[in-house]
């Protein structure tokens, strides 16, 4: 019996964005370190921690999507990373790209999972 989405194994598709969207965030983050550094203007260290911090935690988080609370653990590292724009404005930047981007992935898993036969 085929689901109405059409895959085969939703709960791993889901799972599949929500991973692939960590990992880009972690890499851009890792990624930021050397320009937040150089360009950033002014004691950079707290941003650049709280970068290495979330980026590790970023990919941690990957292979934990099959519980519920790894999803609002991604919640919360996007409310962190916007936080974060107190340190460096780039970094509220970045929470609001990625932010968008993990709602996005939010909205994806509720709309195949309202999808899932019984």
């Amino acid at each position: 019996m085929s689901t109405p989405t059409g895959l085969k194994n939703p709960g791993a598709a889901v799972r599949g964005v929500g991973a692939a969207g960590l990992v880009v965030e972690g890499v851009v983050l890792l990624l930021a370190l050397l320009p937040l550094a150089k360009l950033g203007g002014g004691d950079t260290t707290a941003a650049s921690w709280l970068c290495a911090a979330l980026a590790v935690v970023c990919f941690l988080l990957c292979g934990l999507l099959k519980h519920s609370w790894a999803w609002i653990a991604g919640l919360v590292v996007q409310a962190v990373l916007l936080g974060g724009g107190f340190l460096h404005w780039s970094l509220t930047a970045l929470g609001v790209l990625f932010g968008a981007a993990w709602l996005y992935a939010l909205y994806v898993r509720r709309s195949v999972y309202a999808n899932k036969p019984d």
